[in-house]
């Protein structure tokens, strides 16, 4: 096909887009696969998809993207460095005992540094590590806790109550008792640790040995988000899964200068929620402007800038090929 030719059957796909925008949105609406989801441009902030996205429920372990969000201000502002020493107490080591706890099973007395138990708490999910890092920074977890809501009111994360520095389900086992959160304001706390932190640098790992030289063996650790090598441009953020929250996640895409990000909270299995959510990141991409040149040239439209075509829609079905482990997380 010749340039001229592809550049026309663009922009005519293009425009198609224009007489039915919904057509595609509507075949990724829930039916069962998820409470709420919604889908964000983390550069500008505009909804690209969202489907009850303001329902309240439980984020389970992606309620370790605020514990970091926290962290991350205690290090700006001198508390803490990436080398300080954290001490487990019995009552860090405790959390990794719990039911249904994952952990990286850390012992009374043992010492690790702040950023090793970053990289367990982000890529083992390790709850143990979570609470560490919290009772640690802030001298007891009630604290911690409170900086955590403090800072999810400052980020406009209106309907957001944390109770815990991990996501694990409180002792009465009641879900109104735990963390409670929505789809929208956990994108928008995603968008703030993209743009503001770091947190790619930990959620993008997909193994890591904790504790070596501290322990024999290590724990090798593997990352609970799936999508990592197997959906274009998949770097973040966070799995979570309890009983009573089902199986969310936070993810986060990059292609070729646009950053996607995707939230999904409450589906029914792992397999159900990250075939899903990849659908979603695929729509996403797909209806960003398209930018297409001025027929006959390779180079931005005349006056410097580009012409900018109206968006596409996705596809109905977007041809997502990968397998899902069996893992439940």
């Amino acid at each position: 096909m010749t340039l001229r030719k592809f550049l026309i059957s663009a922009a005519v796909l293009a425009l198609f887009a224009v007489a039915c925008p919904s057509a595609s949105a509507e075949t990724l609406r829930g039916n069962g696969a998820y409470k709420g989801a919604i889908v964000m441009d983390a550069a500008t902030g505009r909804v690209l998809f969202e489907d009850n996205a303001d329902e309240v429920s439980p984020p389970a372990s992606m309620t370790k993207l605020m514990t970091f969000a926290v962290l991350d201000d205690r290090i700006r502002s001198g508390a803490l460095t990436l080398q300080t020493p954290v001490t487990v107490t019995p009552a860090d080591a405790r959390v990794g005992m719990l039911r249904d706890s994952t952990s990286v099973w850390l012992k009374t007395g043992e010492s690790f540094p702040v950023e090793e138990l970053i990289y367990a708490m982000m890529i083992q999910s390790a709850n143990d590590a979570a609470y560490a890092l919290a009772n640690a920074s802030a001298g007891s977890v009630p604290v911690f806790v409170s900086w955590m809501n403090a800072k999810a009111i400052a980020l406009g994360m209106t309907r957001t109550t944390f109770r815990s520095p991990h996501g694990l389900p409180p002792p009465s086992r009641r879900i109104t008792d735990g963390d409670l959160t929505t789809p929208r304001d956990f994108a928008i706390l995603c968008r703030y640790l993209i743009q503001r932190t770091d947190i790619l640098k930990y959620t993008s790992v997909k193994m890591r040995s904790f504790g070596v030289g501290r322990r024999f063996p290590p724990v090798q650790m593997t990352n609970h988000n799936h999508l990592l090598g197997r959906i274009g441009g998949v770097d973040g953020l966070k799995t979570g899964f309890t009983t009573g929250a089902g199986f969310c996640l936070s993810a986060t895409a990059s292609r070729n200068g646009c950053r996607i990000i995707a939230v999904m909270m409450d589906s029914p299995d792992s397999k159900s929620r990250d075939l899903r959510i990849a659908q979603l990141i695929e729509h996403g991409f797909a209806v960003e402007s398209v930018v297409v040149p001025s027929v006959g040239t390779l180079g931005p439209a005349a006056g410097g800038a580009a012409a900018s075509a109206p968006t596409r829609p996705a596809p109905a079905d977007p041809s997502v090929k990968f397998s899902i482990p069996g893992t439940p997380r």
